[in-house]
């Protein structure tokens, strides 16, 4: 049996406070890039917007994992995790305004157009999958 030292559960805490800072960090992020609230939205029922933010949110947390399991100290998990989130971000946005110029996703999504909402969703996760990837060192 092996017993937690205190050294580790601190560690732990400070992994785990960490990739939730970064995780609430990056929807922050994502919130500024849309015009509307999508908490509100959310609130009223809007699917579509839920399944936006909460692509981009499990997208968010697979760079974490990977960053977590890659990283030689918490300080290296921090930066490469600040870059996983801003890589993420960029790449969404190549997605949404310069492959998709003459469809304003997002007011598909605001109306709720639950096809939009879920190909983002989905887009979101293949694009943390793939940062993830690239993560890895």
């Amino acid at each position: 049996m092996q017993i937690i030292t205190s050294e580790a559960l601190i560690s732990f805490l400070a992994h785990v406070g960490t990739g939730l800072g970064l995780m609430i960090l990056g929807v922050i992020v994502f919130a500024f890039t849309t015009k509307f609230s999508e908490a509100t939205l959310i609130r009223e029922g809007n699917l579509a917007v839920a399944l936006k933010l909460w692509g981009k949110a499990i997208g968010l947390a697979i760079v974490i994992y990977t960053v977590w399991a890659n990283s030689v100290n918490l300080f290296d998990a921090f930066v490469w995790g600040l870059i996983g989130i801003a890589t993420q971000v960029i790449a969404y946005w190549v997605i949404e305004y310069v492959l998709t110029p003459k469809t304003n996703l997002a007011k598909k999504v605001e109306e709720g157009n639950i096809a939009i909402g879920f190909s983002l969703f989905s887009i979101s996760i293949v694009v943390g999958l793939v940062v993830a990837a690239s993560l890895t060192y």
